[in-house]
């Protein structure tokens, strides 16, 4: 994998609860220039300034971030409007009180609200594996599938349990097949990490250490 191939697996992310708009403006200069996939950035932050982007780097953003424990009808419309601010991507929390209690009917509900919410827009349903047993992980990546989602996603980062692993990666890609794509992310700062993420299954990982990322490589 050459270097340049690697960052069009890279989702560039800044989302910091204090991160400024100085900040994400330099992320997307740094987006640009390593020519990733998209940049991740929270959805205060769009839109995004004209001409922010080019170099098919693409706007994605968050939603019921971080900790999924608000109602469908709120993602969805978060959602909604962030797609109508520029974000091309939208990466949902799952509730997870919904998962503890095994209803993944009621998983799979709030992720088809969201879905209908944005019917053009690529959807990423973060499951949150660290704070999942097997069982609850391939339960919401089923649940993510019949909702119609593109992606199912790790990790927020942002909660204690921890963020992506290649034992989670394997499960997930191993659940949905070639059908959806799995992004890695928590955690994933040094070369030798995002490639054993992707070498594991992972199509797109979400990292702020991209710099570190494609220096690593020859």
């Amino acid at each position: 994998m050459t270097r340049d191939e690697l960052a069009r697996f890279i989702d560039h992310t800044l989302l910091k609860p204090e991160a400024t708009r100085g900040q994400v403006a330099a992320l997307c200069v740094e987006a640009v220039g390593f020519g990733v996939a998209a940049v991740c950035v929270s959805p205060s932050m769009l839109p995004l300034p004209p001409g922010a982007l080019s170099n098919g780097v693409l706007a994605c953003t968050v939603i019921g971030f971080p900790s999924g424990a608000v109602s469908p009808t709120v993602k969805a419309f978060e959602a909604g409007v962030a797609v109508q601010c520029g974000a091309s991507e939208v990466d949902m929390v799952v509730n997870l009180g919904l998962v503890a209690d095994g209803d993944f009917d009621g998983v799979r509900s709030e992720i088809a609200e969201v879905r209908s919410a944005v019917p053009g827009s690529v959807l990423k349903v973060i499951i949150e594996s660290g704070a999942l047993t097997a069982v609850q992980i391939v339960g919401c990546c089923r649940a993510a599938e019949q909702a119609g989602a593109d992606f199912v996603k790790t990790s927020t980062g942002f909660h204690p349990a921890g963020g992506a692993t290649i034992e989670a990666v394997r499960l997930m890609r191993d659940t949905v097949g070639d059908r959806l794509g799995v992004k890695a992310s928590g955690g994933i700062r040094d070369t030798a990490t995002a490639l054993a993420m992707i070498a594991a299954g992972a199509t797109r990982l979400g990292t702020s250490s991209t710099g570190t990322i494609l220096g690593g490589m020859a």
